[in-house]
Order: C-alpha cells, then sequence, then structure tokens
C-alpha cells in the first residue's frame, strides 16, 4: 500500500502541495486527476523519493520514503516503474536497446547471468511489439512510443507502475488502445499501478479510484461510479467539461 499523509512542498516560495492525504491500495488501479498545473506530477514523484516533502510523509509498505539512505533508496526504486509523458526514449537506441537499458544497468556487477534477449522479447511481446526491437524511435508512431516505454517501465517486473499522462498527446482511438494496455498489465502482472492524468474518460475507464486534486489537496477519492454522482461542486465542474470535450471530438 502506498499511504500519503498531510503532504506539503513548495519550490521557491510557491505552495504546490498543501496537506495531500491518499491511500493506494495494494494490487489496485488509482488515478490522479485534476487540471495541468495542480501538481499530480510533483506528487508523483513525492513517490518514488526524486524530491522529497516539506513537510508530511510518503509510506510504501510502511517504509518511510523520505527516509532512507541513498543506497536503501536505489534499491527501494527498483520496485518502481515509470511510463513517462512522452516515453522518454534514447532516440539513438533501437526499441530493443531501449528495453534493455534498465536490465543491463541492473546487472552490472552481478555475478548471475540474466538471458537479456529473452526477457526483453518477453516485454515487448506483453506490450503487442513482437519483432518490432530493430526499429528506431524516429519510426514509431505515438502510441507505439508510449508501448515501448511501458515494456522499459515493465523489464525489471515492478510491483508498482507510475504513469504520467500516458495518454497525452494521443487521438481517442490510441487513448483508448493505451488504456486497454494499462488494464491488461494490471490483470497478467498483478501490480499497483498509479495513472497521472487530466483526462476523465480514460481515468473512468481504467480506475479502481479516482483521486482528484485541487489546489494542492485531494478533494475526492473514491470509486468511478461514485465520482461521476459526485456533489463536489469543483468536481461536477471538472465532469462538465470533460463531457463538453468528449462530446467535441465526437461530433
Amino acid at each position: 500500500m502506498i499511504e500519503i499523509e498531510n503532504l506539503y512542498k513548495s519550490f521557491n516560495g510557491r505552495p504546490v502541495l498543501k496537506g495531500v492525504d491518499l491511500n493506494i491500495p495494494t494490487g489496485k488501479i488509482a488515478v490522479i486527476i485534476g487540471p495541468s498545473g495542480c501538481g499530480k506530477t510533483v506528487l508523483l514523484r513525492n513517490m518514488i523519493g526524486l524530491i522529497d516533502p516539506d513537510r508530511g510523509r510518503v509510506m510504501v509498505d510502511g517504509v518511510h520514503v523520505a527516509g532512507m539512505t541513498p543506497k536503501e533508496l536505489s534499491a527501494f526504486r527498483r520496485r518502481f516503474g515509470m511510463l513517462f509523458q512522452n516515453a522518454a526514449l534514447f532516440d539513438s537506441m533501437t526499441v530493443f536497446e531501449n528495453v534493455a537499458f534498465p536490465l543491463i544497468e541492473s546487472l552490472r556487477g552481478r555475478p548471475r547471468p540474466v538471458d537479456v534477449d529473452r526477457v526483453v522479447e518477453e516485454k515487448l511481446a506483453l506490450v503487442g511489439l513482437s519483432g518490432e526491437g530493430g526499429k528506431m524511435p524516429a519510426e514509431l508512431s505515438g502510441g507505439m512510443r508510449k508501448r515501448v516505454g511501458l515494456a522499459r517501465a515493465i523489464v525489471l517486473e515492478p510491483s508498482i507502475i507510475l504513469y504520467d499522462e500516458p495518454t497525452t498527446g494521443l487521438d481517442p482511438v490510441m487513448t483508448q488502445s493505451i488504456d486497454n494496455l494499462i488494464l491488461s498489465m494490471q490483470r497478467r502482472l498483478t501490480i499497483t499501478s498509479v495513472v497521472i492524468s487530466h483526462d476523465i474518460d480514460s481515468a473512468l475507464r481504467v480506475a479502481d479510484q479516482i483521486a482528484m486534486i485541487h489546489d494542492g489537496r485531494i478533494i475526492e477519492c473514491t470509486s468511478p461510479d461514485k465520482f461521476l454522482k459526485s456533489t463536489n461542486p469543483i468536481v461536477r465542474r471538472f465532469l462538465e467539461a470533460g463531457t463538453e470535450g468528449l462530446r467535441g471530438e465526437r461530433e
């Protein structure tokens, strides 16, 4: 379980997180939504220990993230896989080399042999990219790049996957494809998934739990069905704006 308690974070005197409280159950998909610039990505970076909070704490399976030594933190991060917003592939590497990179780095100085080719091909197959290992990122569509990024995120077999705006910049058909992939990963790998998004349609499709962040705090956290019925006026405005955008896409 990921437990976030009274989390505060400011940058250059500007408060971003103002007392976030959130519990993410093990083995579930939690979607954190909210408008751009509301602190979603800052929250994600606190979860993995890339930044430390000013106050409050993040606990992962009972371990205080900010209290770890650098060596402990390095080992801890192996439990996470992360799909970055723009996939963040190395343009000079092939698809295969991109996926293999964290695996090869993790094996440095370790005597136990690992069949890198087998592991990489297995992960590419999981995301529907069998036989695509020789291509360069420039040859791929936006959706395929996200799939490569996801294959790289799961190559070390993490127990938690963090998705930072996984459907940004994709058309509705490709968005649904990525949503289906998130659900497939959840079923096949039995992991905990945290998805950062401002796409309410996507959130409703994949989430077990939706948490909305506004003005640096979580203002609603519940199941998709209950989220749709929320009487919170800020949630209602967000839902109505999302529905209007969807109508525009479909007309």
